[in-house]
């Protein structure tokens, strides 16, 4: 009975507390979702611009990879505290990001551009659909997530390095399709996005040392796209947590699917 009574205060309290936050901290999931459709967006607009500007589609792809860089180390930044006790998991990953960044940025380079040019189109419709789809595959991740450490099997390490290959090659949305892997491989969806930041960090990393040295960048246009996608990255952040997720990535779909079109019918 004395539980009972008290609780109406305790609920009083525990409203008073919330009611206290900060309007960011009390929105934590639209804001989080309206961040991830910034964060996977990023790259499908740049580089379009990049071929906009006449850029031949391979320089483009490297220049944006490159300048896209600074903008992924916010994200490590942001998920430091659930790095703690993955050191083993971290290394390991990191080790397979690295070799599978380094096959598909020399997967990149020694391809006729006439290939990339023909899947392209493809790879960015694809990067397109899978940032419209992420709330529902967001969702169904969620629902599956396990509590507590287990093993991690052989098979995520393979998709793991396949998908970096991508990330190497590409890139675009490659943090939808990490985030996807890692959830169902570890079970658990925010040890997930926090190990899928530090992968795609890695994996660009790797992009930026071999297209660097051996790829054909464009460095007066990284020395514009790069402090503009940190600067972005921030700003886009603290837009995210003000407008609604669902425009957001209805205009990144819709653009995403018009440059698509675009490349198709210039190839």
């Amino acid at each position: 009975m004395l539980l009972a009574r008290r609780s109406p205060s305790r609920n009083r309290r525990l409203a008073a507390r919330v009611r206290r936050r900060p309007a960011h901290r009390r929105r934590g999931g639209p804001a989080r979702r309206g961040i991830n459709s910034v964060a996977g967006g990023g790259s499908l607009i740049l580089f379009p611009t990049l071929v906009a500007l006449g850029l031949p589609t391979v320089a483009a792809n490297v220049t944006n990879s490159v300048a896209q860089w600074p903008g992924y180390l916010g994200a490590v930044v942001g998920f430091r505290d659930h790095y703690r006790g993955q050191r083993t998991r971290l290394i390991g990953m990191s080790v397979v990001a690295v070799l599978g960044g380094t096959a598909g940025s020399i997967l990149l380079l020694t391809t006729p551009s006439s290939a990339f040019d023909t899947i392209v189109p493809v790879l960015v419709l694809l990067a397109s659909l899978l940032i419209g789809f992420q709330p529902l595959l967001t969702k169904r991740l969620k629902a599956n997530e396990t509590d507590g450490e287990r093993r991690d099997p052989v098979w995520l390490y393979v998709v793991v390095f396949l998908a970096c290959v991508y990330g190497g090659y590409f890139g675009g949305a490659l943090g939808v399709i990490l985030t996807a892997v890692l959830a169902v491989g570890l079970g658990r969806l925010k040890l997930a996005n926090a190990i899928k930041s530090l992968l795609a960090l890695v994996t660009a990393s790797t992009t930026v040392v071999v297209f660097g040295i051996f790829g054909p960048v464009d460095w007066q246009l990284v020395a514009v796209c790069a402090p503009a996608a940190l600067v972005g990255g921030y700003l886009g952040a603290k837009v995210a947590t003000r407008i609604p997720s669902t425009p957001l990535r209805v205009f990144i779909v819709v653009f995403g699917v018009a440059v698509a079109v675009y490349l198709f019918l210039r190839s």
